[in-house]
């Protein structure tokens, strides 16, 4: 006897057919239940702190020591958010009889954090090593305007950049 031939009034077996009506719920709950005890991974800001990596981009910090005024950073930058002028000094010569040295000042050096897009090409292009990555993270401001940071701002936050990691031995 095939389906077609099996009369209507006969109950078909549906025991096969049952599921559980819930599955979804208590899969989602045991999920849940699963994270339910481990520690947040959030930090609850304003009153803990959170502790960046080593090595983490922050905000640009400046040497005015090691900054010749080059102006190689600020033709590197993508979005032209760094400003520096700076004048030419003569330096009279330690021996009598020597050659004047001239050497460039750095007058203004601003770094636009409105504008930043926190790429990292100003610190990698700086051929005297002027700039470096800073940690610091908490430097927001009520107003746009006060995002243009100078030089006195940025050489501050030069106490914060970590000692690099050593060499490998070869």
């Amino acid at each position: 006897m095939t389906s077609k031939d099996t009369p209507k009034d006969t109950p078909k077996d549906t025991s096969k057919n049952i599921r559980f009506p819930f599955p979804g719920l208590f899969k989602g709950l045991g999920l849940t239940g699963k994270y339910l005890f481990k520690k947040p991974a959030t930090v609850m800001y304003p009153d803990e702190k959170e502790i960046p990596v080593p090595r983490s981009r922050g905000v640009i910090a400046l040497d005015t020591e090691a900054c010749t005024v080059c102006m190689v950073c600020s033709r590197a930058c993508p979005d032209w958010c760094i400003y520096i002028e700076g004048h030419k000094e003569e330096q009279q010569p330690e021996e009598p009889g020597g050659k004047v040295k001239v050497r460039a000042e750095l007058d203004r050096f601003d770094i636009d954090y409105g504008l930043c897009m926190y790429c990292g090409i100003c610190v990698d292009v700086c051929p005297f090593d002027a700039l470096f990555w800073s940690p610091e993270y908490e430097y927001s401001e009520h107003e746009v305007v006060d995002l243009l940071h100078d030089k006195d701002r940025l050489t501050d936050w030069l106490g914060t950049v970590p000692d690099p990691p050593p060499l490998e031995p070869s």
